[in-house]
Parts: structure tokens; C-alpha cells; sequence
């Protein structure tokens, strides 16, 4: 049994259609039409009507770091409950240990240079972010729409290259076996060139969240 907060590779590999990118660097999975155009297009609907600019944990002075828009997605539309227990689902993780979902828009030129998810232990948000729910365990992003050009999102230290695609989830462990953070997550969400970019994301948490 996976530990609280957990996922693992043999829970993902037992739905259908998961991939495991072959890597011994970092745990990565890959799910195409995970959600359906339909479905996505709701969401995206979503996002267009309360979103805000992005922010970064640990300002490192860089104002174009992240430069795309982000809309707090509340579990009491159905479409966002909905999918919020379907990750639960194929993630094993318990919703009680799930950050409030989050979609992103990328306009053409927008970006999130290359960073990780988890909050580096010693940094002075570190203790405002992490306090009460832990370190972040698993990150699972979904792409809602095909994108004209750009916007692929790039794991550096793998050299390893995800184009966007209608309803495709994407997913890696943030940590280590040993439960070190793993740097190998470092990942590049690249600039938009044509058309825009509308992702989920459901992070989830050591202990449970609030």
C-alpha cells in the first residue's frame, strides 16, 4: 500500500493506456485522452473568467521567470469535483492530501522557465508553504488543448520533450525513493509561438492539505 500523499509507478501502470517514460532518473508517466475535448473545453471556459497573473515561490528577481495567467479552480463547479476524484482515482492519493486544482493560460511569448515543483527545503517560503501540509509528493498537469506551435514542456535533465495535446495527463513523482527531493524534475514549461496553452495541474501534498 502507497504510503499517504503517495502514488507508484505500479498504481499508474495498472489503468490503461499509462506510459512510464524510461528513465532511472525520475518516476514520469504519460496518459493520452485522459480527458475528453468536451470536458476540456469546459474547463477552459473556466479559466477564461477568473484568472490572474502567475506568481513564483522565492522571487529570484527574474519579472519574465513565469509569465503566464493562472484561475483557482473551486470543487463546487462539478466539471472541476469531477475531475478532481478522477485523479484520485488513478493517482491512489486520497483528495484529503490534494492541493485546490489550478488551470493555467499561456499566451504567445508566455512562459515558465525551466524550475521544480517541490519548495526547496531551505528557502525562506519553505516554512509559509510547507508548514502544515508538507513537501509537495506527485504533480499530475493536463493539456486541454492542442497548441498551433510551441508550448511543449521540456524536462531538462532528461532531454525529454511533451507536446501539448487535447485531454493528454502527464505525471511525475517530485521526490526520490529516499524521499529527497529529486532536481531530475526540472522542467521548462517553453513559450507559446502561436495560438495559446490551457493546462491543469493537481499537485498533492505529504500530509493532508489546510
Amino acid at each position: 500500500m502507497d504510503e499517504p500523499g503517495e502514488s507508484s509507478a505500479a498504481r499508474l501502470l495498472s489503468h490503461p493506456g499509462v506510459q512510464r517514460f524510461p528513465s532511472s532518473r525520475l518516476d514520469l508517466f504519460i496518459l493520452r485522452e485522459f480527458l475528453s475535448a468536451e470536458r476540456c473545453a469546459q474547463l477552459i471556459d473556466l479559466i477564461e473568467t477568473n484568472n490572474r497573473p502567475s506568481t513564483i515561490a522565492d522571487y529570484n528577481g527574474d519579472d519574465a521567470f513565469r509569465t503566464s495567467s493562472t484561475c483557482d479552480l473551486s470543487r463546487n463547479y462539478p466539471v472541476v469535483d469531477e475531475l478532481a476524484q478522477a485523479l484520485s482515482r488513478l493517482s491512489g492519493i486520497d483528495l484529503a492530501y490534494a492541493e485546490p486544482l489550478q488551470g493555467q493560460r499561456y499566451e504567445v511569448g508566455q512562459e515558465f522557465k525551466a524550475h521544480t515543483d517541490y519548495f526547496e527545503p531551505d528557502s525562506a517560503d519553505f516554512e509559509k508553504y510547507c508548514k502544515v501540509p508538507g513537501q509537495r509528493t506527485w504533480t499530475f498537469m493536463i493539456y486541454l488543448n492542442d497548441v498551433e506551435a510551441g508550448g511543449a514542456t521540456r524536462f531538462k535533465v532528461i532531454d525529454k520533450m511533451i507536446q501539448p495535446e487535447t485531454g493528454k495527463l502527464i505525471g511525475w513523482n517530485n521526490r526520490r525513493a529516499d524521499g529527497s527531493c529529486n532536481a531530475a524534475t526540472l522542467h521548462h514549461a517553453m513559450k507559446v509561438r502561436k495560438g495559446r496553452k490551457y493546462v491543469i495541474t493537481q499537485w498533492y501534498r505529504e500530509r493532508p492539505w489546510g
